[in-house]
């Protein structure tokens, strides 16, 4: 199995679950703490092509994103959802679970215990 990284922000409680479950499972990832070191405009692109189904589901809808004046009109495509991650990294929603050309967005964690197929 290719090595797991994980997308990860340390004040994100369901990020840190899934570490630890991951750890107690024996599961050797490499943490990336993204919003420490942003993902560059090839990063995000690889990491879009490696999601399946909705990518907006990459775009964290909180607090922040409304004082941004931000809106559905501003994540339509992969690319916008690019540039607005580019531009504000913490936008972005976590844990995320690549391993190999998969990826998933960990929430439930669940979701990227099933990528392991554990």
């Amino acid at each position: 199995m290719a090595k797991a990284k994980v997308l990860h922000n340390p004040a994100c409680g369901t990020s840190r679950r899934l570490l630890a479950d991951l750890a107690d499972r024996g599961v050797e990832v490499e943490v990336i703490e993204y919003l420490k070191t942003p993902l560059d405009a090839s990063q995000l692109k690889a990491l879009l092509s490696q999601l399946d189904g909705d990518l907006s589901e990459l775009v964290r809808k909180d607090k922040r994103f409304g004082e941004l004046g931000l809106d559905k009109n501003d994540y339509l495509s992969a690319a916008s959802i690019s540039e607005l991650l580019l531009q504000y990294p913490e936008l972005m929603q976590r844990p995320i679970l690549r391993v190999g050309s998969k990826a998933v967005i960990a929430r439930p964690i669940e979701r990227g215990i099933e990528l392991l197929g554990l």
